[in-house]
């Protein structure tokens, strides 16, 4: 289960900092002409730049407190977070009728809650 859950984790990870390195330094305009990212058009720059960071504080979270033994418990508190921030994409994109999208955005979803479930109770990190 620990190979499980740290495989899981790696992989939110990678999702993580790709959506969040292209968020951060990516241009809103040339992020609106991509497939599913016609919302950036809708909002601003900021937003989209804020998102990006917590993207990339996610797949900080998702790995190096465990890796390091400095309070693990933040992988799990981070998998939450993420589930929440997926919840947003899924409205996001659902109100846009970007259907296979928000497919995606469950996937990553579930990817988060099977990390916490895991992480808060089934296996957790001993220290």
């Amino acid at each position: 289960m620990n190979l499980a859950l740290w495989i899981a984790a790696g992989l939110l990870a990678a999702v993580a900092v790709s959506g969040g390195i292209s968020k951060t330094f990516v241009p809103k305009e040339k992020l609106a002409t991509v497939p599913g990212g016609g919302w950036t058009a809708d909002v601003g720059a900021g937003f989209v730049r804020t998102l990006g960071v917590l993207e990339l504080l996610a797949a900080v979270g998702l790995i190096l407190p465990a890796a390091l033994d400095i309070a693990p418990v933040l992988v799990p508190v981070t998998a939450v977070c993420w589930v929440l921030l997926m919840v947003g994409a899924m409205i996001t994109h659902g109100r846009r009728g970007e259907y296979a999208f928000v497919v995606l955005n469950l996937v990553y979803l579930a990817v988060a809650a099977f990390i916490a479930w895991g992480r808060f109770g089934v296996g957790p990190f001993a220290g």
